[in-house]
C-alpha cells in the first residue's frame, strides 16, 4: 500500500460502529474473528486435497462434454475396463494454443482498464443504483478501505460491444469462446496460479496493510486460505474485487451467449433450454453488479483473504464450473416440455425473489440503522458488541424479523432454488449439469458453519442470544 492510501485507510478507522452505535478503546486483547490463526489436521488436510484435486476435477467436467458428450460415467467405465487409459484421455483434449492466450490476454486487459480507467457515470442516471466511489466494511484491524464500484458499467460497456461485433463488425466469431474452451483452460488456470502465488509472496514481502495478515504457519493453508485482507496495488487495485467481479463473472453471461450461438450454428437453432439457462444467470449476474457495493459487505470481502481459494478460483472454477449447464446444452440440445420450462422459470424467479429480497431487507436495515419497515412492521433486533484489531468496541445489531426472522442464510437458500432451476433446464438426461447444484449445496451449507463460527467468535454471548431467537440455517423447522 502506497503512503498515502495508509493514510486514508488510518483516518478511515472511526470509533463509531457501522450502525452508528458508540465505541470505546480499552487496553483488552481485541476478539480473533475473520479467517483461522491455527490449522488442525482435518483442515490441513482438506486444504492439500483441493490444492491437489480442484484442476483436475475441472478437466474433468470440460473433458466429458469433448470427447463423451458430457458422459460424467463412460470415461471411467472405459478407465476401469481398460477401453482408455488417463494418457489416451489426456492426449485427445485440446492443448494450450498461442491463439487462446491473446484471446485472454485481450480479456483481461480490457477488463483492468474498464476497472481502472474508466470512473463510473452510471449511477449518475440510473435510480437506486450505487456506484462510484464506495466504503467497505471494516476490517479485523479497524480499517475501512475504499472501492470504485464499476462493475455494471463494465458489463454494460463489454456486452455493448459484443452485440455490436456479432451484428455488425464480424471482428470475431460469436462462438470464439467455445471454440477454444479447452485452450482457454489452460490460460485461465496460468493467470489463476500466477495471481496467487504473487498475492502469497506480497504478503511477505510488501503488505498491503500488515495489519490485517494473517500467518497460521502452515505454506499450504497460508497459500490456499490467503494471508493478506485486501491485496492492492496502488490506490485503487483492488485483488478481491477485480478477480470477485472481474474477469469471471462478467465474462459468465458472455460464455453463455458463445453456447447459444454455437447452438445455433450446429443445429440451426436455440432450444428453450439454452435460453432459460441464459436468462436466469444472467438475472443473477446483473444483481450481482447492480448490488456490487452491497457485496462489499459480504462473506467474501468482509471475512475471507485473498489467496489460492479466491484468486485461481475466480478465474478457474467460476468461469469453467458455474457455465456447466449452458456446454452441457451445446453438446446435449433440450428442447423442454411448455410445463416443464414454467416451472424451471418460476423455480428460478422464486429463488432470486428469496434471494434477493432477504439480502435488500439486511442492506436497508443497515442502512437506516433498524429505523424502517419490514413486512409492514417495525423490525426487531439484538444489540451485540464485539472488538477489532485496534482494540476498539464497536455495537452491532442482528435482526430477528422478516426472513431473517424465518432462517439465519434464507438467502443463501433462495440461491440453493436458483441453482435447481438452471440444472433442471437441462431436463434429466444426465448428472453433470447437476454438478453445479451439488457443489452450492455443499459451498453454502459450508459457509453458514464459517459465518456462524466467525460471528460466534466476534460475538461470543450475544450470538448465542441470537441464535436462540432464529433457531434454524437454511429450511424453517427442518436445517
Amino acid at each position: 500500500m502506497s503512503s498515502a492510501v495508509a493514510m486514508e485507510a488510518t483516518r478511515r478507522r472511526q470509533r463509531l460502529s457501522s450502525n452508528g452505535g458508540v465505541s470505546e478503546t480499552t487496553e483488552e486483547p481485541a476478539g480473533q474473528w475473520g479467517r483461522a490463526w491455527e490449522v488442525d489436521w482435518f483442515s490441513l488436510s482438506a486444504v492439500i486435497l483441493l490444492l491437489c484435486t480442484a484442476p483436475f476435477l475441472v478437466f474433468f467436467f470440460v473433458m466429458v462434454c469433448d470427447q463423451y458428450q458430457c458422459s460424467v460415467s463412460q470415461p471411467l467405465v472405459e478407465l476401469y475396463s481398460g477401453e482408455a487409459t488417463l494418457l489416451s484421455i489426456w492426449e485427445k483434449a485440446p492443448s494450450f494454443t498461442w491463439t487462446a492466450a491473446q484471446i485472454y490476454t485481450v480479456w483481461v486487459s480490457f477488463q483492468v482498464v474498464l476497472y481502472m480507467c474508466v470512473p463510473d457515470i452510471t449511477h449518475k442516471f440510473l435510480p437506486g443504483y450505487a456506484g462510484g466511489v464506495q466504503d467497505g466494511a471494516r476490517t479485523p484491524a479497524g480499517l475501512i478501505n475504499k472501492y470504485e464500484i464499476n462493475g455494471l458499467q463494465s458489463w454494460i460497456i463489454t456486452h455493448a460491444l459484443w452485440y455490436a461485433n456479432a451484428q455488425y463488425f464480424h471482428w470475431f466469431s460469436p462462438t470464439i469462446i467455445f471454440d477454444n474452451w479447452i485452450p482457454l483452460l489452460w490460460c485461465t488456470n496460468i493467470l489463476g496460479y500466477v495471481v496467487s502465488t504473487f498475492a502469497f509472496v506480497k504478503a511477505y514481502l510488501f503488505p498491503t496493510n500488515a495489519e490485517d495478515c494473517k500467518f497460521t504457519g502452515n505454506v499450504f493453508y497460508n497459500y490456499m486460505m490467503g494471508i493478506e485482507f485486501n491485496p492492492r496495488i496502488g490506490k485503487w487495485f483492488d485483488f478481491k474485487l477485480f478477480f470477485n467481479g472481474r474477469p469471471g463473472i462478467v465474462a459468465w453471461t458472455l460464455i453463455n451467449l458463445s453456447y447459444a450461438a454455437k447452438q445455433q450454428e450446429l443445429y440451426g437453432y436455440v432450444t428453450n433450454s439454452m435460453i432459460l439457462v441464459n436468462v436466469l444467470q444472467a438475472i443473477y449476474v446483473l444483481d450481482f453488479f447492480w448490488n456490487e457495493a452491497w457485496y462489499l459487505k459480504t462473506i467474501d470481502i468482509c471475512h475471507d483473504h485473498f489467496g489460492w481459494y479466491l484468486g485461481w478460483g475466480d478465474c478457474v472454477w467460476l468461469p469453467f464450473l458455474y457455465t456447466l449447464q449452458g456446454l452441457y446444452l451445446v453438446y446435449n440440445p433440450v428442447q423442454l416440455p411448455t410445463t416443464h420450462a414454467a416451472a424451471v422459470l418460476l423455480l428460478g424467479l422464486v429463488g432470486y425473489y428469496v434471494f434477493r429480497s432477504t439480502n435488500h431487507q439486511k442492506d436497508l436495515f443497515r442502512r437506516t440503522e433498524g429505523k424502517c419497515s419490514v413486512w409492514g412492521k417495525k423490525p426487531t433486533f439484538i444489540e451485540c458488541a464485539y472488538r477489532s484489531g485496534d482494540g476498539g468496541l464497536h455495537h452491532s445489531k442482528l435482526m430477528t424479523s422478516g426472513f431473517w426472522g424465518v432462517a439465519r442464510h434464507l438467502n443463501y437458500t433462495g440461491d440453493l432454488m436458483g441453482s435447481l432451476a438452471y440444472c433442471a433446464a437441462c431436463g434429466f438426461g444426465h448428472i453433470h449439469p447437476y454438478f453445479y447444484i451439488v457443489y452450492m449445496t455443499i459451498l453454502l451449507v459450508h459457509r453458514c458453519v464459517r459465518d456462524e463460527h466467525r460471528c460466534s467468535s466476534k460475538y461470543g454471548k450475544d450470538w448465542k442470544r441470537y441464535t436462540d431467537a432464529v433457531p434454524y440455517r437454511l429450511l424453517p423447522g427442518i436445517f
